[in-house]
């Protein structure tokens, strides 16, 4: 089993070796995903994944909580980032208020958060407080009503400036990493030049220090839709459904269990 990362080693790989991040949702997964991940973030797109909902928005503390419980258990080994869901850090007392019940409550090895120069002042009152924060700039899914949907962000120069401004003030409040989602690949790599912190990407190219993915659209379980970004690694979904298929059909026949599956 891999040495656990830290802040200090995460921060090191800047320019040395790229992070490896995925999203994962309970004990189960986590333990498979563990050997070969730098950070799991528990991700509030467990509520679209597993709970069926149009967006994130409506997770709770509460979910993130017992779903980063999870996660930590199943793989104790592992750098664990549990995602701060929407509302849970509108202004600085109540952000550490609620990443205090994350710490205390879970394992978690930091938090994240999404926004920019707005959300600056919070990074730097939650990292004076010792709370390890990750930011999350460029396409914010938190965002998505009140834009009216999900767009690719930097097509012009003044998204362009906005996110690199966003990410700028992010690091500078002490956040150790950045996400970068759903971005034009140059504004990404035009913000992973301008830092200092390693900047994982989503849906922003590959000239960045690490990528993270959604598991279930990288093992292909989510069928709903899958965004150009996402490369699956196999068609879990396929076989799921054809393993039950054969289940179902070996009952309903009497084929199982034979001799070898009765005591």
């Amino acid at each position: 089993m891999a040495k656990k990362q830290t802040v200090s080693t995460l921060k090191a790989m800047k320019n040395k070796q790229n992070i490896t991040m995925i999203t994962a949702y309970d004990a189960l997964f986590a333990k498979l995903f563990t050997d070969h991940s730098d950070v799991l973030l528990v991700g509030d797109s467990l509520n679209m994944s597993f709970a069926g909902k149009a967006d994130t928005l409506s997770a709770t503390l509460e979910q993130m909580i017992y779903h980063t419980k999870a996660v930590c258990s199943g793989a104790p080994n592992s750098f664990v980032v549990c995602d701060m869901p929407f509302g849970t850090y509108f202004d600085e007392k109540t952000a550490l208020i609620n990443a205090m019940d994350v710490y205390r409550q879970t394992d978690a090895d930091a938090i994240k958060i999404e926004g920019g120069v707005e959300i600056a002042k919070t990074v730097r009152f939650l990292t004076q407080n010792g709370i390890a924060v990750v930011g999350h700039v460029g396409l914010m899914p938190q965002f998505v009503r009140s834009e009216g949907g999900y767009s690719v962000k930097g097509k012009d120069s003044i998204s362009k400036e906005k996110i690199i401004e966003d990410a700028k003030a992010i690091e500078e409040a002490g956040a150790f990493l950045v996400v970068i989602e759903g971005v034009k690949k140059d504004v990404a790599l035009e913000v992973t030049k301008e830092l200092d912190i390693p900047v994982i990407g989503i849906g922003a190219g590959k000239e960045v220090d690490g990528q993270v993915l959604v598991w279930s659209d990288m093992l292909g379980f989510f069928e709903d839709f899958t965004p150009k970004f996402v490369k699956k690694y196999l068609d879990g979904a396929t076989l799921v459904k054809s393993a039950v298929e054969k289940y179902s059909t070996e009952v309903k026949d009497k084929k199982f269990p034979t001799d070898e599956y009765t005591y």
